[in-house]
């Protein structure tokens, strides 16, 4: 039964992390957007990367700091991540217009957002122009973890209870339900 029918090209890897991505040389400087395009690179040295158009505002501010922080999103970031997407921080001081709170960064200039899960500090190694997006291909030099979400008996951070938001072609989602965990399909029972 062959029911696959060719489609256009294009990026259909989903679902992607929705991220609130924070630049500048301050927190009085500073401005977030939302990016999809984000993943892992690397695991030694830990590395990732973004993609972003040049257009946008948020990428001159990285391109000239050449760091910036990808703070995770939960279900109760969705209306926030959704306007930081779609407003341009030349226009909109988006900390006041989504009442997020930015908090100053540990290891890089710019900000991390305070109620992000988890958030990600990066110094980018280079910039890649690849077309529509230029990829901003960064180490990680610090994560910062909530700590509502860190076991005290375990020191083992359950980043799964903390309602992260996904984005899947067009739409954002909440995570679902746990099916298992890595290495399950050959646990000895």
């Amino acid at each position: 039964m062959n029911n696959k029918r060719s489609w256009k090209p294009g990026t259909m890897i989903y679902p992607l992390p929705a991220v609130l991505v924070t630049c500048g040389s301050s927190v009085e400087e500073s401005n977030m957007l939302t990016v999809a395009w984000v993943g892992t690179v690397n695991t030694d040295p830990a590395m990732c990367y973004i993609s972003v158009r040049p257009e946008r505002h948020s990428y001159a501010i990285i391109k000239e700091q050449m760091e910036f922080t990808i703070n995770l999103t939960t279900a109760d970031m969705a209306r926030a991540t959704d306007w930081a997407g779609v407003r341009s921080g030349k226009d909109y001081d988006k900390w006041r217009e989504t009442g997020l709170t930015p908090c100053p960064g540990r290891m890089v200039r710019c900000p991390y957002i305070d109620e992000s899960p988890l958030s990600i500090e990066c110094r980018v190694k280079s910039v890649i122009p690849l077309g529509s997006h230029h990829m901003f291909l960064a180490e990680v030099i610090n994560v910062l973890a909530d700590e509502r979400f860190i076991d005290p008996a375990t020191d083992r951070f359950d980043l799964g209870q903390a309602g992260l938001m996904n984005y899947t072609h067009g739409h954002y989602y909440a995570q679902g339900e746990l099916l298992g965990r890595f290495g399950f399909s050959v646990k000895k029972k």
